[in-house]
């Protein structure tokens, strides 16, 4: 049995099961019922104006806290025995974040007309929602700081509760706004869910400790900063710059063959981050934390190709049974009015199985510290994704948004492959020391 698969089977599937199964299993849930509420309730030209909003709180959401969040859970869990350190962190993070948010949030507000006419168009006023996200966002980010600091001091039962109970209450208050405003209430609830479980956070954060005396001004430490430094570059790239591509090609489906198709892509991309929830999920888990301590390309060889051996196959047959079942799944998620979504699977599969082949690999980038390499490759991603699905969406319509996804991550694994070349095929010599 593969290395791999012990430590699935002995820790990862363990903690992912105890821990962050039941979290992901809620979010999908909530998910669907969201998406069968817009279906049911707004149809499918309001799938596509949501999907512009959900993508933009994506980018706004990582802006405010400076995509701080991986950087932050690391150094707290480094530094939670340090005092000192401990308050230079916490103190950085707390007042570059909260400048940052209140920065955010006013250009927001005072910018919401001009958003308005960048995510919906000027055929429709939008803005008080936008200016409402602007006045919540402060709420969502101090949220996100305590989230960090328990995660920092290990306190996964607490966050798991937290988590779960946000989804619920997220849940219920978008299904309640849906149900009596319509695309009115599901754009408010996609703005101040959010930021509605602050209460339930705070209550659990006071109760672990009490580090409200840590945070002072004086202890912002330039040191701290260029330590969150490269994670929040990397943060935000991956953060903003995927949404706002999604924004963009939406936006160019709806004015170059309409809002219905663009509501289809829309529910396309979310039957994709249901399933891909899993994976993730697993990888984050074990990948990141292996690749950090392997220090031989031997290592890192056999990590990678037993991933390939033991997961990919079972990867693969789920998207199988998801394509046979295409058409079942987009009634049981959306409505009859969603079926030409059915027609976008194929390349949106395919290209989500090159998506993890190339991200397993690319984790390096993130473990070794690999700032450079993870930027422009990212950049190269995105400005692929967006040139090619626009020339082909002028092809074959809104399928082309589909197969400029799959042609971006086939180039995309290309020079992931081509940068670890010597490690993944080249011959080694036959000590790890290297």
């Amino acid at each position: 049995m593969s290395k791999i698969n012990r430590y699935i089977n002995d820790q990862v599937l363990f903690k992912v099961a105890n821990l962050n199964s039941i979290t992901i299993l809620t979010k999908i849930v909530a998910g669907i019922l969201t998406s069968k509420a817009i279906a049911v309730f707004i149809g499918v030209e309001g799938m596509a104006l949501i999907g512009n909003m959900r993508n933009f709180l994506s980018a706004i959401h990582t802006f405010s806290i400076l995509g701080f969040y991986n950087g932050f859970v690391k150094a707290i869990a480094e530094y939670k025995n340090d005092a000192l350190k401990l308050s230079q962190t916490l103190s950085t993070a707390y007042y570059l974040g909260f400048s940052a948010t209140i920065f955010i949030s006013f250009l927001t507000y005072y910018n919401a007309e001009s958003i308005n006419d960048f995510l919906f168009s000027a055929h429709y006023n939008y803005a008080y929602v936008i200016k409402i996200m602007a006045v919540a966002l402060p709420f969502y980010a101090l949220n996100m700081f305590s989230f960090a600091i328990m995660n920092g001091f290990s306190k996964y039962k607490i966050l798991l509760i937290i988590n779960i109970i946000g989804q619920v209450l997220g849940l219920l208050v978008t299904l309640l706004l849906i149900y009596q405003n319509n695309i009115d209430g599901a754009l408010l609830a996609a703005v101040i869910a959010p930021s509605l479980i602050l209460l339930i956070t705070f209550v659990g954060f006071v109760n672990q400790r009490s580090l409200a005396p840590s945070i002072k001004l004086t202890n912002v430490n330039i040191g701290i900063l260029k330590k969150l430094g490269p994670f929040a570059i990397m943060g935000l790239i991956t953060a903003i710059a995927i949404p706002l591509v999604s924004i963009l090609i939406r936006n160019y489906i709806i004015d170059q063959v309409g809002i219905k198709q663009a509501g289809h892509w829309e529910a396309m991309q979310r039957i994709s981050d249901y399933y891909l929830m899993f994976i993730n999920s697993l990888m984050t888990l074990y990948f990141l934390p292996r690749f950090s301590e392997i220090d031989s390309k031997q290592e890192f060889r056999k990590e990678v190709f037993s991933f390939y051996k033991s997961t990919i196959p079972i990867f693969a047959v789920g998207l199988v049974v998801i394509y046979v079942l295409r058409s079942v799944l987009v009634s049981l998620i959306f409505s009859e009015a969603f079926q030409p979504t059915v027609d976008l699977f194929l390349w949106q599969l395919l290209g989500d199985f090159v998506k993890v082949l190339s991200i397993v690999i690319a984790y390096q980038f993130i473990a070794k510290k690999m700032f450079t390499h993870f930027i422009i490759i990212e950049i190269f991603l995105v400005v692929v994704m967006y040139l090619s699905s626009i020339y082909l969406i002028d092809i074959f319509g809104v399928e082309g948004a589909v197969i400029g996804h799959f042609v971006s991550y086939v180039m995309h694994y290309g020079i992931i492959l081509l940068i670890f070349s010597s490690s993944l095929f080249g011959v080694l010599p036959s000590t790890q020391d290297e």
